[in-house]
């Protein structure tokens, strides 16, 4: 794996323990697409660091577990823009 691949993916991690942002936040912050954000934390991650990967997971994991909150949240959001502007 390149050097820069590897430089990548452990900011990437990082930044996601030290935010909780979700994979489209940090794809936007890197510049890169959400599947390349989620290729380095599901396969790349895994080679370079174990315990890294496993802080990332369970982070992941509970973005999954709120996903439909977030969603319904995001809908309420935007009707009531759509009635305010109308």
């Amino acid at each position: 794996m390149k050097d820069n691949i590897i430089k990548r993916v452990l900011d990437e991690a990082f930044h996601i323990i030290t935010t909780g942002e979700t994979i489209r936040d940090i794809a936007k912050v890197y510049n890169v697409s959400k599947s390349t954000v989620h290729k380095d934390f599901s396969e790349r991650l895994k080679e370079i660091d174990k315990s890294l990967y496993q802080q990332v997971a369970k982070i992941l994991q509970h973005h999954i577990k709120i996903r439909h909150i977030r969603g319904g949240e995001s809908t309420r959001k935007k009707y009531l823009n759509l009635k305010s502007t109308i």
